[in-house]
């Protein structure tokens, strides 16, 4: 007979990064939360290297499964760790995070007093002596604190650090596999369109380690620029509206980084104006190509 179901499955997805996957495994294998209460779902998402060695090391300190696909992207993985699951609750991480010890005794907290609310917690830059990672997280700090007092613009949570109630995920179809960045956006956009409500949880902390370059900041930062177009494609289909640009987003972001810089005050300002540019020249490249969306179809 099975052990009885567990309140909470956490599933990360992995590409080819096992030094990464063994510190975040590391993280959950020593939070302070009663195992049989949770169990943890790795996806591996095409990768070239074998990830045996972590799984013998951690498959007794953990209820712990791995699955394997071939490479369909974070969201088509993280779809393929729900399928397995068993969890009332699912929790998404990436495998360059490390939850904090509280992280799924704050979580059960939210959703004993608002069950059916999609939770999105907050995330902690952990490598602070590298500006380019500390620009990326400076950018998400921003959104966070700016998105409630945006007009016409939808409220999101990053996957690295998001949980919702299990038979909601399913019902409205899961994660959209055609985003392979900004499916965070396209998730939590459709999920109040089904009706139902998101909630930030800043005690529901993670700490990410993604360790940037130069180089790996302005690629993601244009990836994002072109998963924002795909998006705003698929709301002008769907007939939920268009965005207008907001400047305020633009003004909080240049205050935070003179607030708080974490480097020289002109390398941080110059830095999150590269960040910046870069979505916007994902965007208009993105625009320029002609992308189509093919959607899946999705539950209602």
């Amino acid at each position: 007979m099975r052990d009885a179901a567990p309140l909470f499955s956490i599933i990360i997805p992995t590409h080819n990064r096992p030094s990464q996957l063994t510190v975040c495994m590391h993280a959950i294998a020593e939070m302070d939360y009663p195992r049989e209460r949770f169990e943890v779902i790795v996806v591996d998402d095409g990768g070239t290297q074998s990830l045996q060695r972590i799984y013998d090391s951690f498959r007794y300190r953990l209820n712990l499964s791995f699955l394997r696909q071939e490479r369909g992207g974070p969201a088509a993985a993280r779809n393929t760790g729900v399928q397995c699951a068993r969890g009332r609750y699912l929790a998404f991480t990436d495998d360059d995070c490390a939850t904090s010890r509280d992280w799924l005794t704050r979580l059960q907290e939210h959703f004993a007093q608002a069950p059916d609310l999609l939770c999105g917690g907050r995330t902690v830059n952990g490598l602070t002596a590298n500006p380019y990672s500390a620009a990326s997280q400076a950018v998400i700090d921003v959104v966070y604190s700016w998105q409630p007092d945006a007009r016409e613009f939808p409220q999101f949570f990053a996957t690295n650090n998001l949980a919702v109630p299990a038979a909601l995920f399913r019902k409205i179809g899961g994660f959209n596999p055609c985003f392979e960045v900004s499916e965070d956006r396209e998730f939590c956009d459709r999920w109040t369109h089904n009706g139902y409500g998101m909630a930030y949880a800043p005690e529901v902390v993670i700490f990410h380690r993604h360790n940037l370059s130069l180089h790996a900041l302005l690629n993601q930062h244009f990836n994002y620029g072109r998963g924002a177009r795909r998006f705003h494609l698929q709301r002008e289909h769907l007939g939920w509206g268009r965005f207008r640009s907001d400047s305020s987003f633009y003004l909080r972001l240049l205050r935070h980084g003179l607030a708080h810089p974490f480097a020289s005050t002109g390398a941080t300002v110059a830095l999150l104006t590269c960040t910046q540019m870069a979505v916007a020249a994902g965007y208009f490249w993105e625009r320029i190509a002609g992308a189509r969306i093919q959607q899946r179809p999705l539950e209602a």
